[in-house]
């Protein structure tokens, strides 16, 4: 996905169901996000995605940025305005 396909999407407005979609989609399970982006566990993503607790912007930023390097354009826009 490039760059400005995401730009004009705020990453405070995911939904968290779009959240876990969007990892499911990009192909990874919530363990193997915390190998992929330093700082954030397991219990981190879980929380995102269970409306239980949202991350700093900047993590929500760095996480967005790791689903959108394994999805498309269609894709993302697809989940983040559907769910």
């Amino acid at each position: 996905m490039g760059a400005s396909g995401a730009d004009d999407i705020d990453v405070r407005d995911i939904s968290p169901m779009a959240w876990r979609l969007l990892r499911v989609a990009a192909g990874f399970g919530q363990r193997e996000v915390e190998t992929e982006v330093d700082d954030i566990m397991q219990a981190h993503v879980s929380m995102l995605e269970s409306d239980t607790r949202s991350l700093s912007e900047a993590r929500l930023e760095e996480l967005f940025a790791l689903y959108c390097a394994e999805l498309t354009d269609e894709q993302l826009r697809a989940l983040v305005e559907h769910f």
